[in-house]
Parts: C-alpha cells; structure tokens; sequence
C-alpha cells in the first residue's frame, strides 16, 4: 500500500505541475495585450510599460513559466497587479464558498443516490424500480445550470422561501445555510442520478457473486446479506466515481456561483478572467486544479485501500 501511495502521489504532483503549465501557456494564448485592456485607451505607453513590467510581459515565456511554476511549487501565487493584495489571501477568502458547496453537493448525492440505486436494485424490474429509473435520468438529463434557474424562479422568486443570491451573512449560520440550500440542489442533483444508477448496477452485479451466494446459504436475512455483503462491494465503484465527481462539482460551482451571486472560487476568477487580470485567474485555476489532483488521489487510494487488487495493477 506504501509503494501504491508513493506511487500516486508522484503521478498526482506531475499531473499539477503539467496541468499549471498548460493553462499558463492558454492563458499567455488570449489574443491582446492585458496590460491595455486593465488599464484602459487612456493609458500611457510609460503606464502600459510599467504594467508589463509588474506582469512580467516583457519576459519570454519560457522565463515567465519558470517563475510561475517555481513561485507555486513554494506556496507563492504572487500578487493582484490592480490592487496589489496577496492572491493566496484572496483565493483563501473565496475557497470556503466553493468547497463548502462542493462537499454539500457531493454529501447530498450520496445520502439520496446510494438508498435510492440499493432499493431500485432490491425491487429490480418492479415499478418501483422504473420509478427510480425515470427520477434518476431525469436529473442526469437537467444541467446544473438549468436547475439552478429553475429553482431560482420557484422557490426564491415566487414562493420567496429562501433568498434569490448572496452568500449569507458572515457568522451568521443560520443565514449562510439559507442562502446553500438551492446552489447545492442544484449542483448535487445530478449527481444523484449518477450514483442512483451506479449503485444499483453495482448491485446487480454483486448479488451474483459467490460470497453472497455463500451468505444467503447461510440463512442470514435478505436486509444483513443486502447491506453487509452487497452493498460494501457495490461501493467500491462509487469511490472512484466520487473523485472525478468533486472535481466536476468544483468546474461546475463555477456556473453555480454566477447564477447565484456567491462569492467563491468561480465568480473571483470569472471577475479576473473579464479585466484580464493574469496573476489572479492563474492563481485561482492553480488552486482549483490542486483541488481536483487531491480529490482524484484521495479516491484512488481510498480505491486502494478497501481493493487491493488495484494497488497490483
């Protein structure tokens, strides 16, 4: 297990340091001059300069790589040319709005998705089981974004339940949960079909073994042999699933964030992205990516772990 970690690990820090470097050279790719476009037409070609210079512009890019890569490798993100604040404190401030809605979304799917997969697969080709079919692909079928607006319309809207965007009052936690309940609906809707038909695949397909087999000879009741038998190696699945899923969750926050007026990971590097403010988009989509590495490592050794068939591959 050591040697498969060590190994993963290894892989997952190669996958950031190519992943940073990639967006870095798509980024540097945007047609126009950033500098110009942050400082406006009135600029003056000492200012224009002077910006390029802080920028690091005027640098090849093999040399602004470098820099960056070095720079994030020792926990440094660099600074807003705009206002010159730490990018690090500013991602920092944004992070919990976008993870904290990323877990909710991902812990709302599996509390729903796997009861609903496990009783579809007990209850197979029954209407209960076609019921579930239809919710499950209903939800795969509606992107997050269209969910959010919907519900956006519904329940803050018309029924004025709950409020229409914000992230609540900071300190307040009553507050700041009102204000998650329809971003993580939204978000985690999907996903519940996902798991729902997952798990219930993985079901299926698990009864047939011969340690359920071997159980069900035994005599034990259909519930112990279904949720002590079944269900554990049905999930084996759901956990590699799960790391892509979070960092799906974390892209598709981005969207989320929009609609409903959060200030989170997205909304700051989108706010970035429109005054082509480089150091901060860069510093955002670093963080994010890190996110999405440690969320797929932790599946994959979670994955490890509970098979270790897999640590042999």
């Amino acid at each position: 297990m050591i040697v498969y970690a060590v190994r993963r690990i290894l892989t997952a820090l190669a996958t950031v340091v190519g992943a940073v470097a990639l967006l870095f050279v798509i980024i540097r790719a945007i047609p126009g001059d950033p500098a110009i476009v942050m400082l406006g037409p009135r600029a003056t070609p000492s200012m224009i300069a002077s910006m390029r210079e802080r920028m690091m512009l005027d640098e090849p890019i093999h040399v602004q790589l470098g820099s960056f890569i070095f720079n994030v490798l020792r926990g440094d993100l660099g600074r807003d040319v705009l206002n010159q604040l730490p990018i690090s404190g500013m991602v920092l401030q944004a992070l919990p709005y976008t993870i904290t809605l990323a877990v909710l979304s991902i812990l709302l799917a599996i509390v729903i998705g796997v009861p609903l997969g496990t009783f579809a697969a007990a209850h197979r080709n029954t209407l209960v089981d076609r019921i579930s079919a239809f919710v499950s692909v209903a939800f795969i079928t509606v992107p997050p974004f269209v969910a959010g607006l919907l519900l956006l319309l519904v329940f803050a809207v018309e029924l004025r339940w709950l409020p229409v965007s914000g992230g609540g009052t900071p300190g307040d936690l009553a507050s700041q949960a009102r204000h998650l309940v329809l971003p993580v609906l939204a978000l985690g809707l999907t996903w519940v079909g996902y798991i729902a038909r997952l798990i219930r695949a993985s079901v299926l397909e698990e009864i047939t073994k011969d340690h359920v087999r071997t159980a069900r000879s035994k005599g034990l009741p259909p519930n112990r042999v279904l949720y002590k038998h079944v269900l554990r190696g049905a999930l084996i699945p759901t956990i590699a699933v799960l790391g892509v899923g979070f960092g799906n969750l974390l892209g598709g926050a981005v969207l989320i964030e929009i609609i409903f007026n959060r200030p989170g990971l997205g909304f700051l590097i989108l706010n970035a992205i429109e005054s082509r403010n480089y150091p901060v988009v860069q510093g955002g989509l670093v963080v994010a990516v890190f996110l999405y590495t440690i969320a797929n490592l932790i599946a994959d050794l979670s994955y490890g772990f509970v098979d270790p068939r897999i640590r042999e591959a």
